[in-house]
């Protein structure tokens, strides 16, 4: 892989790297006790752990010594309410969720135990909180609500792949922020004298009906739009796009690292480490309920280069130039 510019800060100021509090029994939910290991409830991917446990360590926090980890996959989407309420029985201080059909999980299950989220699209429009700046309630993060970067993922499919009258759009309607993701980018298509056609994948199993369907269209590309499901399976996305030659974006960077051709959105390491902050201040008395929400200020744009020559594609050079990281 070779860095083409740095990543970027989401957000500018360094995370302080000051021991946590540490002493006797709890007094509130989210508040460390001296004494006694931070307990953090983690429902979500595998992949957002190494990034998580960083930014916990930057912020004075080490797995056994004054941290405990409690995890629980995000995927599949029938198991978040019972992985929810295991985390909650298990008494954490915090329960961190990626994704918003994991955070309204958490907030089922409890209404007490503040909730991190990793990266939530649109947490105000699903009802997940009241509002960026105070949310209210017991949920606090970060927020992926960029509705513009529809139309820029289209555009940039469009730039390296020429003409592409009829795009396909993977997507999980069971997941609430994807509905406006996918009007969004039906919007922007019909902006740029495109067609994006929708294919459902609510399950794994639904994954070979879709691409079939998908295919029968003869599409000129695709567009992946984020959900769980979609980002625990992009190795098989990548190995179906690259079989039927469609040029296809996501916005993380685990696409192209796993085949796919390209990426487009905030760095997902940063989104974690970011929450690592939120973590801290909780854990040292704050309430989720005064602390903003924030969203990324900063994007990364990923490019597998062995992908595109293989789908006999001419990267253009100054998209080459634009691209934060190519993987060669």
């Amino acid at each position: 892989m070779l860095s083409r510019r740095g990543f970027g800060a989401l957000v500018s100021g360094a995370i302080a790297a000051s021991s946590p509090v540490t002493g006797g029994a709890q007094q509130n939910p989210g508040q460390a006790s001296a004494g006694r290991a931070a307990r953090i409830g983690l429902l979500s991917g595998e992949r957002i752990k190494p990034g998580l446990l960083q930014g916990l360590h930057d912020a004075g926090y080490d797995e056994g010594r004054n941290l405990i980890v409690e995890y629980r996959p995000a995927t599949p989407a029938e198991t978040l309410a019972r992985f929810a309420g295991e985390l909650v029985a298990l008494g954490v201080d915090v329960i961190v969720a990626s994704g918003s059909q994991a955070t309204r999980a958490a907030q089922q299950a409890t209404h007490t135990i503040p909730i991190v989220m990793t990266g939530s699209s649109d947490p105000v429009g699903t009802g997940l909180v009241a509002s960026l700046a105070r949310p209210g309630g017991n949920i606090t993060g970060m927020s992926l609500f960029n509705p513009e970067l529809s139309g820029k993922r289209l555009e940039l499919l469009r730039e390296i792949a020429g003409d592409i009258p009829l795009v396909a759009v993977l997507w999980n309607p069971d997941d609430p922020p994807a509905v406006t993701a996918l009007r969004e980018t039906e919007s922007a298509a019909r902006t740029l004298s495109m067609t994006a056609r929708p294919f459902e994948v609510r399950r794994v199993e639904d994954f070979d009906a879709a691409f079939a369907a998908a295919i029968k269209d003869l599409p000129n590309g695709a567009v992946i739009l984020s959900a769980p499901l979609m980002g625990g399976n992009l190795g098989r996305i990548a190995a179906w796009a690259l079989e039927n030659r469609l040029p296809a974006i996501f916005w993380d960077r685990g696409f192209p690292a796993a085949g796919g051709l390209m990426s487009y959105g905030p760095s997902s390491d940063s989104l974690v480490r970011r929450s690592a902050v939120f973590i801290d201040k909780i854990l040292k008395g704050a309430k989720p309920a005064d602390l903003p929400i924030e969203q990324p200020t900063k994007f990364e744009l990923v490019i597998n280069l062995q992908t595109a020559k293989s789908l006999g594609l001419t990267v253009p050079h100054s998209l080459l130039l634009r691209a934060d990281e190519v993987i060669e």
